[in-house]
């Protein structure tokens, strides 16, 4: 298969290490719940422990990548993972009986102190490749490993919890977390990857960039889209008396992300706005077929033809921030894209659970309105003349070169 980090230096190792240092991100949220119900006994206080978690997320994800590109990688993520572990073990060892304010805060402050691994990574790809075809790939070969983390990082997360204690899973993903972003870090790529030196008084919010606040409503409509289908599968298993099944068809809608990932990277990437707008189209026709109803079996098959697009669609976007952002602003603007998401999963989930309580296939028609809303805004886009993002004075030469 075609790989766009053949002959580049410590790509492979970057990859590697970035996928490993966030498969426990994609398990925090379910642990935390978890560990909040056992030690709380209320559903209800493991769902504002959550809910404290992803709104803290979304708010240090953009702050945390300005503090990049102001200082560089090294010491921003060792900073945050070393909160972030401190305040999870810190939940892990609170005991039974607990109130909920304290883990809540603890809960909270491990959201903020996230490391911005996604927008870190994703802002030294293109100083490693400097072909955009080569680019794109790389950046639809991460979407779709990313949809590993997913399948993957929950159920062992929840494997060690169940062996030991939910006390015990917290703590050993927040290890896991630690080491993964430490060695991150340690790599050549992000050690030496250095900000636009920018002056202080030029330097411009990422969100200054009308291309950008674009993508952020595009992926928040998409975040819609997937919380809305994060509740809707487990209602149509639970409808069916087959709450077992939600498991295996979550990961059937993976499988179809990463099988459309790794064939667009095949292809050399599928990149542009009109092309974002076209697998957005495609992936709300997919998700609403689901909504149809059907058995359980069908619903499988129907959610892998439904994921093909997600990825090349993710992949599409990162693609796009190195047009739109503003110079010296890359990791903040990759990281808004993460708040964007985490906003719209939130919402997506809301909505789609009380649509859920009602017809539980009705979620996938929400769920397809929301990507149906989501092209549209892409396509609009796409018509419009391309406007270049505020330009700063007084950037180095230098600094823009290959890390």
């Amino acid at each position: 298969m075609f790989s766009p980090f053949s002959g580049v230096p410590g790509a492979p190792r970057l990859f590697a290490w970035s996928i490993l240092a966030r498969t426990p991100l994609a398990a925090i949220g379910v642990l935390l719940v978890v560990h909040a119900r056992e030690i709380t006994g209320s559903y209800a206080a493991a769902g504002v422990v959550a809910g404290a978690n992803a709104i803290a997320t979304a708010i240090g994800s953009p702050l945390l990548g300005r503090a990049v590109d102001r200082r560089g990688q090294t010491a921003i993520l060792l900073v945050s993972a070393m909160l972030c572990g401190a305040a999870l073990v810190g939940a892990a060892l609170l005991p039974h009986g607990t109130a909920l304010v304290p883990l809540a805060a603890l809960a909270a402050l491990a959201g903020l102190a996230q490391p911005p691994l996604g927008a870190c990574v994703r802002a030294i790809w293109p100083r490693l490749i400097d072909e955009p075809a080569r680019l794109q790939a790389a950046y639809s070969i991460e979407a779709a490993a990313l949809e590993i983390t997913y399948i993957s990082g929950p159920p062992l997360a929840l494997a060690l919890a169940t062996l030991w204690t939910t006390g015990a899973g917290v703590a050993i993903t927040a290890a896991v977390l630690l080491a993964g972003t430490a060695g991150f870090a340690a790599l050549p790529a992000s050690r030496t990857w250095r900000p636009l030196e920018v002056h202080s008084e030029h330097r411009r919010a990422a969100l200054r960039s009308g291309g950008l606040r674009t993508l952020v409503l595009v992926l928040a409509l998409v975040g819609v889209l997937l919380g809305a289908v994060e509740v809707a599968i487990p209602a149509v298993a639970r409808a069916a008396d087959a709450q077992g099944a939600t498991g295996p068809l979550l990961a059937l809608w993976g499988l179809g992300s990463m099988i459309g990932g790794f064939a667009a990277a095949r292809a050399g990437g599928l990149h542009g706005r009109r092309v974002l707008g076209v697998l957005l189209v495609a992936l709300a026709a997919g998700h609403l077929l689901p909504a149809a109803g059907g058995g359980l079996v069908l619903l499988g098959a129907l959610l892998v033809l439904a994921g093909l697009p997600l990825a090349p669609a993710f992949a599409a976007i990162y693609a796009l921030v190195d047009e739109v952002a503003v110079p010296g602003t890359v990791t903040e603007a990759f990281a808004w894209l993460t708040t964007a998401i985490a906003v719209g999963i939130a919402g997506g989930a809301a909505a789609g659970g009380a649509l859920a309580d009602v017809s539980p296939t009705a979620t996938f028609a929400f769920a397809a309105a929301a990507g149906g809303a989501a092209a549209a805004v892409a396509l609009a886009w796409a018509g419009r003349r391309v406007v270049a993002p505020p330009a700063v004075a007084h950037a180095t030469a230098g600094s823009t070169s290959r890390a």
